[in-house]
């Protein structure tokens, strides 16, 4: 197929798209929309907030990291 039939049979898909308009059933498409409400229940860690408390930041001791080697092993550092 040359290029001016081609772009005419596109042109012409394109107009038909363009102009077609479906019926639209917004009955159906509220109640896809609105669908149920949200149910936060349907899946619970039961880890999630049963050890927080206990390990809940481990950042905490990461301040003693950025010390000195000579704190940590008790032997002098190799300059």
């Amino acid at each position: 197929m040359g290029r001016g039939r081609q772009r005419a049979k596109q042109a012409k898909v394109a107009r038909q798209l363009k102009y077609f308009s479906p019926q639209t059933d917004y009955h159906a498409l509220q109640r896809e929309l609105a669908g149920t409400p949200a149910d936060d229940d349907r899946y619970t860690d039961p880890y999630a907030d049963k050890y927080a408390d206990e390990y809940g930041d481990d950042d905490e001791d990461d301040d003693d990291a950025e010390g000195d080697a000579e704190d940590e092993f008790d032997a002098p550092a190799v300059r």
